[in-house]
């Protein structure tokens, strides 16, 4: 029965450390970065600024959507600071044909915010497309959610379902304002057929 018992004690562990050491990874060295569509859309959280040319130079990036704002006061899901903003819009304008959009969001979008995102995705010319927020775990997803089903057709759930993730017990579950936010959303194509 010990035995039994160290077995499982060290399986568990062995499973934390896995998922501790993916987070850590996700987070600090690899900023959250993800693909949404092979060669069109990435998100990621903040990269820093001295790195920013190697993603974009690695992914032909030709546009990047910044969904932060400064001034915020939620300090934990929004902490953003003016001068991170403009070290960033800085250094992508010394990047040779490549776009910078601010795109300041709050985690459930407004009409205005949804404007401009669609008016930069509906040009051809700005992709690929980085689109970033400052975790990338929550505006990035939900504006990557929305790019699926405006662009790709997704259904509303599985835009949904395809930014949960267990392992980072996902703001976009049932009954959390992101998720009900996805859940309901009308596409373009939706609301004008509907006229």
């Amino acid at each position: 029965m010990k035995k039994s018992t160290k077995r499982i004690s060290l399986v568990v562990l062995v499973v934390i450390i896995v998922f501790v050491g993916k987070y850590v990874y996700d987070m600090n060295i690899n900023h959250n970065f993800e693909t949404i569509t092979e060669g069109k859309v990435y998100k990621s959280g903040v990269i820093p600024p001295n790195e920013i040319e190697s993603y974009v130079k690695k992914h032909h990036i030709k546009s990047i959507v910044d969904l932060r704002f400064p001034g915020t006061a939620d300090l934990v899901n929004n902490p953003e600071i003016p001068q991170e903003l403009t070290a960033e819009k800085e250094a992508v304008a010394k990047i040779k044909g490549v776009n910078y959009f601010n795109n300041g969001s709050d985690q459930v979008p407004q009409p205005e915010n949804l404007a401009s995102f669609f008016k930069i995705m509906d040009n051809p010319s700005n992709y690929p497309v980085l689109i970033h927020c400052y975790h990338g775990v929550g505006r990035a997803e939900m504006y990557s959610a929305l790019y699926r089903i405006e662009y790709e057709n997704w259904t509303n759930e599985q835009a949904r379902q395809g930014v949960r993730t267990i392992v980072k017990f996902s703001s976009f579950d049932d009954g959390t304002p992101k998720g009900e936010y996805l859940k309901a959303y009308k596409s373009r194509k939706q609301l004008s057929s509907e006229k």
